[in-house]
């Protein structure tokens, strides 16, 4: 019999519809039952692509005596951590406070009322039925004390931010290129020299690193950081992490050489890696990052996009029960498959009989690249295992669309139109911000009866269920405001703007200076965080605090613009000393180490000058635009009045004379 999980729609929590366990999904009926009953609470966390989320339930879940021993003694609850990332990140906050490295799955105790007293990751069987055993007899015999450290973590999860870490904004925010200089060498610090990345295992993509060192050398020319880009992005995309065949990264390498993936691919990353490397681009113009950024943008149109054009959230590390079998091969396959050319391709990707890997097993990873040798050869030989690879059972899907990483994939495909002027990439970004505006955006009224934008997190079916988070509302913003910048349709700036303005009425603290997780109109948990630390993904404080910087300029905001510094303002300490977990609000900063320029073009050739201007990398601006006319505040009195376009330089809204002449508008924007 199925347990209640049967009603949902999350891929993940589908996935334990048939344990023997009796889950719950995160709601009021479970809640409300472990009050009546008096039981601790399970909250067991992962997501469907997870590894060891799959090898905890096949050794514990789905065994009906250790089932039995969860259902007697606890009232369980099943999250997905990407349809419930609030819910998420309280706990892995307790778990962290209790001491406990986290990870997925986390799974994590709770009294009744919803306050955690102890928690872990993954648990072998025996260890699993043992502590479930404990737990309960802990809580008959010593409820007071677990009652009493459960509020102990709680309590701890509910100082605001500027409290926690003694946050103070400077009265004038000011960052200097030597202060640039600081935050650089700190980052450089950790650089692995050998092989890129930073100096440990596993090893993450951590786009937001990469691209704050392609921004500090646009500001600072410093060949340091030219270099260690280079050498990053070339490890990152020479297989291994990033399947050579059919495209994408996957989610980490475990080792220090990025030649064992953890096989599943996230939207999320792929999003932020196409902005990386067609910023790369821009600024080198190395075809081999072109390659990448069309091949990954070719799998994203080719496995991850639904028929109504939203993005699906991952692609599975296992399939048939075993993890990375997808993408791995014996000899004797290549052997077969590439005959004649076999022996030169062995050679250069070290396959052997013995397999690079595990059980004989060899991973596609490249240590130099292959340029010695005609490119189109290799793509014929790679086209040849890429059709057989296709022939196998492939990993599990996560069909769920969610709405955060919809808009990291999209400011992607945005950044590649951008820089590599492919009309299919704008193309594909189009019917993703369709699909975002028709199926995830909802209509609200304010108090003064206008009508306010809102979005929502989730996606699946025909139906979205839950209202949105900050990290939805922060990355939409982004891609919408990206996508006028290339457009120039201000129907975009307008979502934006709407957008902005209902995130800072319903998530923004006046007090703290910083935004809420959640809505002030959503579930009221047992704290209400707050997201300033970047990862793998940038901080959703950090990416509202660079929106309304841009808004800003583009709208003429004055009251974004005096959000994002005093946000920037009161970070800068922790940006300056705390650097490596900081570097999207450090590539704000370089921002506003020099003046942005704020680039109006008006004219009916506007599309091309925009494009020939990208062809020189100069982040550090914003684009306006019209053909004839518009009442954007930049653009006002000024009108096409010729056949020739006109680009107008200004600085702080003091431009200089215009001209038709782009080599002299980049040198103005210097």
């Amino acid at each position: 019999m199925p347990n209640q999980l049967i009603h949902e729609t999350s891929p993940y929590l589908l996935q334990h519809a048939h344990n023997p366990v009796d889950w719950y999904p995160w709601g009021e009926a479970a809640l409300q039952k472990a009050k009546t009953e008096n039981k601790p609470i399970l909250v067991s966390i992962g997501y469907s692509a997870c590894h060891w989320c799959h090898v905890m339930e096949r050794e514990s879940f789905e065994n009906k005596q250790i089932a039995g021993l969860m259902n007697e003694h606890l009232v369980c609850i099943k999250v997905d951590r990407e349809e419930r990332p609030d819910v998420d990140a309280i706990y892995m906050e307790s778990l962290q406070a209790m001491g406990v490295r986290g990870g997925w799955p986390l799974n994590v105790f709770l009294m009744p009322d919803a306050q955690p007293f102890y928690g872990g990751t993954y648990f072998p069987p025996q260890n699993w039925a043992n502590l479930v055993v404990s737990i309960k007899r802990a809580f008959d015999e010593n409820y007071g004390k677990l009652q009493e450290s459960a509020q102990g973590f709680t309590q701890n999860m509910l100082f605001k931010e500027s409290e926690k870490y003694g946050l103070q904004a400077e009265e004038e925010l000011t960052f200097t290129e030597e202060e640039l200089v600081t935050i650089f060498n700190r980052i450089r610090a950790d650089f692995d020299y050998e092989k890129g990345g930073m100096n440990r295992a596993p090893k993450f993509p951590m786009p937001s690193i990469w691209k704050f060192l392609l921004r500090y050398y646009a500001v600072t020319q410093d060949e340091r950081a030219l270099q260690h880009i280079s050498l990053t992005l070339d490890r990152l995309c020479l297989g291994g992490i990033y399947d050579i065949l059919g495209g994408g990264w996957t989610r980490y390498s475990t080792d220090e050489d990025w030649k064992v993936p953890h096989f599943e691919k996230m939207l999320y990353d792929n999003g932020q890696l196409v902005s990386l490397y067609a910023e790369a681009y821009a600024l080198t113009k190395d075809h081999l990052y072109k390659e990448k950024v069309t091949q990954t943008i070719k799998w994203l149109a080719r496995e991850m996009t639904s028929p109504e054009n939203g993005f699906y959230s991952a692609l599975d590390a296992d399939s048939e029960g075993e993890e990375g079998k997808f993408y791995i091969w014996s000899k004797k396959e290549i052997d077969y498959l590439l005959a004649e050319k076999s022996n030169e391709f062995c050679e250069a990707f070290a396959i052997s009989e013995a397999g690079n890997w595990e059980h004989g097993n060899n991973i596609l990873h490249l240590e130099e690249r292959l340029w010695a040798i005609d490119n189109t050869q290799w793509n014929k030989l790679f086209a040849q295992l890429l059709a057989q690879r296709e022939t196998r059972i492939r990993p599990g899907l996560d069909d769920k669309i969610l709405c955060s990483w919809n808009g990291l994939m999209l400011k992607g495909l945005i950044d590649a139109y951008r820089y590599i002027n492919e009309p299919e990439f704008l193309r594909l970004a189009l019917a993703n911000a369709r699909f975002l505006q028709e199926k995830m955006t909802l209509k609200v009224l304010t108090e003064d009866g206008k009508e306010a934008r809102g979005l929502w997190h989730n996606y699946k079916n025909g139906k979205a269920t839950l209202i949105a988070y900050l990290e939805d509302y922060a990355s939409v913003i982004d891609a919408y405001t990206a996508l006028y910048q290339v457009t120039f349709d201000e129907q975009w700036l307008k979502e934006a703007e709407m957008l902005t303005d209902y995130t800072i009425a319903n998530f923004y603290d006046a007090e703290d200076e910083f935004f809420y997780f959640t809505d002030s109109e959503g579930e009221q948990l047992i704290a209400r965080k707050k997201e300033i630390f970047d990862n793998v993904i940038p901080a959703s404080n950090s990416i509202m605090a660079a929106n309304l910087y841009q808004l800003g300029l583009i709208l003429d905001r004055q009251d974004f613009v005096a959000i994002s510094k005093k946000m920037l303002g009161k970070m800068k300490k922790l940006v300056l000393t705390e650097t490596q977990w900081l570097t999207n609000w450090a590539t704000l900063a370089t921002q506003m180490a020099k003046p942005m320029a704020e680039v109006a073009i008006v004219g009916k050739d506007l599309q091309q000058v925009r494009a020939i201007l990208d062809e020189t990398y100069a982040p550090n601006k914003v684009y306006i635009g019209t053909q004839e006319s518009s009442d954007l505040p930049l653009l006002q009195n000024r009108n096409a009045k010729s056949t020739e376009t006109m680009i107008y330089v200004c600085f702080d809204k003091i431009c200089q004379l215009p001209t038709a002449d782009i080599s002299k508008a980049l040198e103005l924007m210097k």
